[in-house]
């Protein structure tokens, strides 16, 4: 059965997964139009089963036009290997909007899963069922990985019968412990700890170390207790309609209960600093449902440790008088960043030997610099001299990116329309993300004309390390008085087309972390404002030299020449 290919996105690749091993039970494919507008408009089915959340396969204008109704297309992984073949029943162009209301509630793109729907996902929807060739294949904690039916006989063969779900996508700290074995004590039942590892909130702890995490934790649980599995699910932060689907899935892999927290699946605060959801809103809706699912739920409030009892407790259960205390998961990130003790009371040391792994001070991460600008307004320059003087004072590794040598060597078959230039940003900061990643300083230096190819970088690049946009807002005037290339005489004599600032646009990048304009700055005054800007960010340390030499008042020195920007 041939077909057209379909390379899946990493979200695709965890909604097929689930599909194909029957965690997304009763969905056999990726639903019809139908369907989808059922969802939306009463979180079921066409034929009346609940099912809370749509699962698309959303594709390019230039794909859609390719395939029409009735056609079989190849579902392939991003190294191109086969894993199903889809006929397509359906294909449509959906309302977006519509779709965030009904799903999420609200059109604000910072709800992750809005943003993603909004700006991310194709124009067009294909629908149909998918028939397996091969699941895509995994090289880590192979062992954790189960499908609902290896699960259910997993529960059969050792006479567990009372199982109890839990969901997260954060690792386990003694609150969560707690929880979870009361949950267990309160139905004489078996602990499922089901971390999701396929897509959660941007910006949490990568799954290789939550995983890790959730290893040792294990050993504190008493024997026979509880058991761990990993979950290829790509999260939407739905909220309310999350926790229901959630809990859906958890019958499909043999639960009885599910555990729903405070604030279950809650992407935090909207635009205007409120809160999506309300806290509670998950347990109400869940509950409302658990006799139609066949799965019960355990509803628990925020669990505190009391100082006075040095013991947790459901926030609920305290006393007048008693002392709660929590730390938050930004609280947490921010002692880690900053090297501040975190009390024994919160978490277990091999935890948190992990984490500190993971979440190294603020002065050992990556970050990039990116150095945005017309021609001539002495970006090279000004990184240049930056890099010189980071290196000078030992700064860890780093990489110059300059928007010339990239050209040059990555990008020579590039022109310079819009997609072109675009393409050439996105590669910049590809190269720049790796750095970042790797713990390294990436600096680059680029006209990068566009905010949108300019928010995208800062997108990539911030999950690993930190961002730093530097604008040097030279104006046009100036940087032709340099012409150190000769491009603007070109481009005023009719020899060049397209040079930005001349007739082509630069946007300006008045957002950016640091703006400076090197005709009222020196270069030695610019450098100085960047690594100000950097010690107080905490990216790094005050740096101390030796002191100078105690020449004789009449020792003669040769007075430095000036640099001038390039």
């Amino acid at each position: 059965m041939e077909g057209i290919k379909w390379v899946v996105n990493p979200r695709q690749r965890c909604d097929l997964e689930m599909l194909l091993i029957g965690g997304f039970n009763p969905l056999t494919g990726f639903l019809s139009k139908a369907d989808y507008e059922h969802v939306l408009a009463h979180s079921r089915l066409k034929n009346g089963q609940l099912w809370p959340m749509p699962i698309t396969l959303d594709v390019s204008d230039e794909f859609a036009e390719k395939i029409s109704i009735g056609e079989n297309i190849t579902l392939c992984d991003s190294d191109n290997s086969l894993l199903a073949h889809m006929q397509v029943t359906d294909k449509w162009k959906p309302a977006k909007s519509i779709e965030a209301q009904c799903v999420f509630g609200t059109e604000d793109i910072k709800h992750p899963g809005v943003d993603y729907l909004l700006n991310k996902t194709g124009n067009w929807y294909l629908g149909g069922t998918v028939q397996l060739v091969q699941l895509p294949k995994y090289y880590d904690f192979v062992e954790l990985r189960h499908t609902p039916h290896s699960l259910k006989q997993y529960f059969k063969y050792t006479g567990f019968q009372n199982i109890v779900g839990f969901q997260t996508r954060n690792p386990i700290h003694r609150a969560h412990m707690e929880l979870t074995l009361r949950a267990a004590e309160a139905i004489n039942g078996h602990i499922l700890i089901h971390p999701v590892v396929g897509l959660t909130k941007p910006g949490d702890i990568d799954y290789f170390t939550r995983v890790r995490c959730y290893q040792k934790i294990l050993h504190y649980y008493p024997p026979h207790t509880a058991t761990l599995s990993l979950l290829p699910l790509a999260m939407r932060m739905g909220g309310p309609k999350e926790a229901l689907w959630h809990a859906l899935i958890r019958k499909n892999y043999g639960c009885s209960h599910f555990i729903v927290g405070r604030d279950h699946a809650g992407p935090g605060n909207d635009s205007m600093g409120k809160p999506f959801y309300d806290p509670y809103a998950a347990q109400e809706l869940v509950q409302e449902y658990q006799n139609e699912m066949g799965i019960k739920i355990l509803p628990f409030q925020e669990m505190v440790y009391v100082k006075e009892r040095k013991q947790y407790c459901p926030v609920n259960e305290l006393q007048a008088q008693e002392t709660p205390l929590t730390i938050s998961g930004t609280e947490l990130r921010n002692s880690l960043l900053n090297e501040r003790k975190i009390p024994d009371w919160f978490s277990f040391p091999e935890i948190m030997d992990e984490l500190r792994q993971s979440y190294p001070p603020k002065h050992k991460h990556g970050f990039t610099l990116f150095f945005t600008g017309l021609s001539g307004a002495g970006k090279t320059t000004l990184a240049q001299a930056l890099m010189a003087k980071l290196m000078s004072e030992g700064k860890r590794n780093i990489t110059l990116l300059d928007g010339d040598v990239i050209r040059r060597i990555l990008a020579n078959e590039l022109g310079f329309t819009k997609a072109d230039r675009d393409l050439n940003i996105r590669r910049i900061g590809f190269v720049a993300a790796e750095v970042t990643k790797a713990g390294g300083i990436a600096l680059c230096a680029a006209i990068a004309p566009y905010t949108s190819a300019r928010k995208e970088n800062r997108h990539l690049i911030s999950q690993y390390g930190g961002y730093i946009e530097v604008y040097i807002s030279t104006s046009l005037s100036v940087c032709e008085e340099r012409d150190t290339k000769g491009l603007y005489a070109k481009a005023r004599n009719g020899e060049l087309k397209g040079l930005t600032g001349v007739d082509d646009p630069y946007e300006p990048a008045h957002d950016a972390e640091i703006i400076i304009d090197t005709s009222k700055l020196s270069i030695d005054e610019g450098v100085k404002k960047i690594i100000g800007f950097l010690q107080e960010a905490g990216f790094i340390q005050p740096y101390h030299p030796a002191p100078l030499l105690n020449l004789p008042a009449d020792y003669d020195t040769e007075a430095s020449q000036p640099i001038e920007y390039a």
